[in-house]
């Protein structure tokens, strides 16, 4: 099976991170392609406090929450997402695993097209953003990771694209940028692996967890999530339905926990949240 499996920071690296080394050696040895993506927003935020230039988030008028990303930020955010690739591509190779780190940047893997002059909401009132280092994943190139992949490597992405007309680089959404390589590699399915079981209808009531929504009830359900998950939703919606870039969507994107003894095992087996086409077999939620 062919895998772009996109963990978050904190909570997924650093706190399961022998979990989930311990689950992919194992798809690995079975012959499984994948492809990792990995986030650093946690790590970054923390990385600006001990530096002295904490994290501004802004929120749009649409509700999405994002980080503001001058020069100084962009910086920070490179050290502490370097850090994570570095430490995870360490852990994976000790557990014998070829993995390769790289970010967007490298060999142009990921195009970005940054944002233009955007308007947030701040206590209340409207104000416009300009000059902001961050962009939205438009197209993975699929080649470099086909090659690697070829190779018998573990490509390990951090979320870092290059702008299209510029070439500077950028911030991106890790979870989009997830999208969009699953797209560029043809992977079959997509997981994202979080800190909560999948998106629940009522935040943070865990029994509360969808287990299924096709691709028609996905605007629905973008509307229903809230907080980082909307983020998430809104990726997976992206690498299911997006088709003004080449690629193939995947059948499936699952959210799931990162907290699973064999988290991306249970992902597939649909302990989580699926969206796109259904599991034939999956496994009764409890």
């Amino acid at each position: 099976m062919n895998l772009v499996i996109k963990i978050g920071g904190a909570e997924g690296i650093a706190d399961h991170q022998a979990a989930f080394v311990r689950n992919l050696r194992e798809l690995v040895a079975e012959g499984h392609r994948v492809t990792i993506v990995h986030g650093g927003s946690d790590a970054a935020t923390r990385l600006g406090e001990e530096l002295g230039t904490p994290a501004r988030f802004a929120t749009s008028p649409s509700g999405h929450t994002s980080r503001l990303t001058d020069a100084r930020t962009l910086e920070i955010f490179t050290m502490a997402t370097a850090l994570i690739n570095r430490s995870l591509v360490s852990a994976l190779q000790a557990a014998g695993v070829n993995a390769f780190g790289l970010s967007g940047l490298d060999g142009r893997a990921l195009e970005a097209e940054r944002k233009g002059p955007f308007r947030v909401v701040e206590n209340g009132r409207r104000r416009l953003v300009r000059g902001d280092l961050t962009g939205r994943p438009k197209r993975a190139d699929g080649d470099i990771l086909q090659h690697l992949l070829d190779a018998s490597c573990v490509p390990v992405v951090a979320p870092l694209g290059i702008d299209r007309e510029s070439s500077v680089a950028l911030n991106v959404d890790g979870d989009r940028a997830a999208a969009a390589i699953a797209r560029a590699v043809g992977a079959e399915v997509l997981v994202i692996l979080t800190a909560v079981p999948g998106v629940l209808a009522d935040f943070p009531r865990e029994d509360s967890l969808i287990g299924h929504v096709p691709t028609t009830g996905l605007d629905q359900l973008i509307e229903l999530a809230g907080g980082r998950m909307k983020k998430k939703v809104l990726a997976a919606s992206e690498a299911l339905r997006t088709a003004d870039e080449s690629g193939t969507p995947p059948h499936r994107v699952v959210i799931a926990t990162a907290a699973a003894a064999a988290p991306i095992t249970s992902a597939l087996a649909g302990c989580g949240t699926v969206l796109g086409a259904p599991l034939l077999h999956p496994v009764p939620q409890s």
